[in-house]
């Protein structure tokens, strides 16, 4: 393989299930592929430019992960019911953007299950399975419920957090893979503890509005040559040179000796990108 060295503004990574998961780097126009890159030394240089990546604009910083200030205020991607769907107002006629929240909010949403840094309960819409269970680095994950619409999906999630968490502990999801959970039991244990609130939410909405899935287990194993006991977190912000061996992939991180880094933190930025 040829030494790279390019610039361009970056976004999340481009991943492709497939045993390891095939990862992929946009610089600028073009996809370069990460997978070729694991045990050489990659270079990573913030050039201290980031332009928002709905408008293009030139902004100083970036917010809700790749967006300039005007932008995040105005769009409904960026408002608070986007990491807490259960919020929704849409149905009060105070959407942001109502063309855009019919497109990607009244659509069908996944209710999950799956096990990143130990179990956990998610939410995503239909077609954006399985990236999302990559992005957030899970190594099982088993769709439990299918929801008509982000709100709906929320409600339902709060059920199941009261049970189990939300979260993902990164730290651990980077030292090593979890230990495998029966995700089976586990959905028959969740959705049973949550049966009550969930008869009440269909006949809120529906019966149709929340119908349960008989799926299957996802297993999911990452390219990563080795995991560090200890990740630290590199931070372009206050240092723009990060350089070390890549070690692994996994989620949205790149993993090298001399840290790990979090591409999607860094959507709009533009970087120069080498490997040697």
């Amino acid at each position: 393989m040829q030494p790279i060295n390019i610039e361009g503004g970056i976004s999340k990574l481009v991943t492709e299930l497939d045993a390891p998961v095939r990862y992929r780097l946009p610089v600028g126009e073009q996809l370069l592929p990460l997978n070729e890159w694991l045990g050489r030394t990659v270079r990573l240089q913030a050039l201290g430019q980031i332009h928002c990546s709905h408008c293009g604009r030139r902004t100083k910083k970036s917010y809700s992960q790749g967006f300039c200030y005007p932008c995040m205020i105005k769009l409904a991607r960026c408002d608070t019911c986007i990491m807490s769907p259960e919020k929704c107002h849409y149905d009060q006629g105070t959407c942001r953007e109502p063309a855009w929240g019919e497109q990607f909010c009244m659509t069908d949403h996944i209710v999950y299950l799956a096990n990143s840094s130990g179990l956990k309960v998610g939410i995503t819409r239909a077609n954006q399975i399985p990236t999302r269970w990559i992005d957030q680095g899970a190594s099982q994950a088993l769709p439990i419920l299918r929801v008509a619409t982000r709100q709906q999906s929320g409600l339902v999630e709060d059920l199941l957090r009261a049970q189990v968490g939300d979260k993902t502990n990164w730290r651990a999801l980077l030292r090593g893979e979890p230990e495998p959970v029966d995700m089976l039991a586990a959905r028959d244990r969740l959705l049973d503890g949550a049966q009550q609130g969930i008869l009440e939410l269909q006949a809120r909405f529906g019966l149709q509005a929340i119908q349960p899935l008989d799926a299957e287990v996802v297993d999911i194993t990452y390219p990563v040559l080795e995991y560090s006991p200890k990740p630290q977190s590199a931070n372009l912000d206050k240092q723009p040179l990060l350089e070390g061996t890549l070690l692994g992939i996994k989620g949205q991180y790149l993993m090298l000796d001399s840290g790990v880094i979090n591409i999607r933190k860094y959507t709009s930025y533009t970087l120069s990108v080498s490997v040697s």
